[in-house]
C-alpha cells in the first residue's frame, strides 16, 4: 500500500547517517534548481520562437525598413529583432538611412556580432543543466559507496552476517543511488532538447541575417534631384501674406 511504502521511506531516511542526508540535501537543491531552469528555458524558448515568427512575417511584408525599425521592441525576446536592430544601426551610420550600403563588410560584422549575442542570451545558464546531469550520478554514487561502507562497518560491529547489521547501510546506498538518477535524467534530457533547439535557432538567425543583408544591398540608389524649373523673376518687394 502507498502508506506503507511512504512510512518505509520515511523510516529509511530517519535511519540514514549524516553523509547520506547531506548527499540527499545536495541532490534536492540540484533538482529544484534544475527544474527551475527547465521551466524558465521552456518559457523563454517558446516566447522567442513565437516572436521570431511574428517578426519574420512583418519583415517580409514591410516596404520600408524604417517601418520595421520603429516596432522591433514589440518583438522581444526574438533574436531576429536583435539582429535587425544591430544591422540597421550600422546601416544608418554608413548611409544615413537612404540608399544601398557603400561597404557591406561592416554590416556583415554587425550581423555576426548580433547573431552571437542573440544565441548567447538563449544559451544563458544552460550549461548548468549539463553540469547537474553529469555530476548528480557521481554525487549519488558517493552516497552509495558510503552506504556500503556503513553496511560493512555494521557487519563488523555485529560480528555476524545478519540483515539487521547491513540493512541501514544498504538502504542508504540504494536511496542515494536512486536520488542521483532521479536528478540526472531530467536534466540530461532537457539539456539535449534545448541544445537541439539552439541549433535550430542558430540556423534561423543566420538565414535571416543573410536575407536582411541581401535586402539592404538591393535598395535602389536615390534618384537624382530633378532639374530646377525656370523661376519667375523675383519681385523686389514681394507682397506679404495677410
Amino acid at each position: 500500500m502507498p502508506t506503507t511504502g511512504s512510512n518505509a521511506l520515511i523510516e529509511m531516511l530517519s535511519n540514514s547517517g549524516p553523509v547520506a542526508i547531506a548527499v540527499l540535501v545536495v541532490l534536492a537543491l540540484a533538482s529544484i534548481y534544475s527544474w527551475t531552469l527547465i521551466f524558465s528555458k521552456m518559457s523563454g524558448f517558446s516566447k522567442a520562437t513565437k516572436q521570431s515568427r511574428r517578426f519574420l512575417r512583418i519583415f517580409r511584408k514591410a516596404t520600408r525598413l524604417q517601418e520595421i525599425a520603429s516596432t522591433t521592441s514589440d518583438y522581444q525576446p526574438s533574436p531576429l529583432a536583435l539582429v535587425f536592430d544591430e544591422v540597421y544601426e550600422a546601416y544608418k551610420r554608413q548611409t544615413g538611412g537612404y540608399g544601398p550600403p557603400r561597404n557591406i563588410t561592416p554590416l556583415e560584422r554587425a550581423a555576426q556580432t548580433a547573431c552571437s549575442e542573440a544565441l548567447t542570451r538563449l544559451e544563458l545558464r544552460l550549461t548548468w543543466l549539463a553540469t547537474i546531469a553529469s555530476t548528480s550520478t557521481f554525487i549519488g554514487l558517493f552516497g552509495t559507496v558510503m552506504g556500503v561502507v556503513d553496511a560493512f562497518h555494521g557487519l563488523g560491529t555485529a560480528g555476524t552476517a545478519t540483515l539487521r547489521a547491513v540493512a541501514p547501510g544498504i538502504s542508504e546506498a540504494l536511496i542515494t543511488t536512486a536520488a542521483g538518477i532521479f536528478v540526472a535524467v531530467p536534466a540530461g534530457i532537457a539539456y539535449n532538447q534545448f541544445t537541439a533547439r539552439l541549433r535550430v535557432f542558430a540556423s534561423g538567425v543566420d538565414d535571416f541575417a543573410r536575407e536582411l543583408l541581401n535586402s539592404l544591398e538591393e535598395i535602389p540608389q536615390r534618384a537624382p534631384a530633378p532639374p530646377a524649373s525656370p523661376r519667375a523673376p523675383e519681385q523686389r518687394f514681394p507682397e506679404r501674406e495677410v
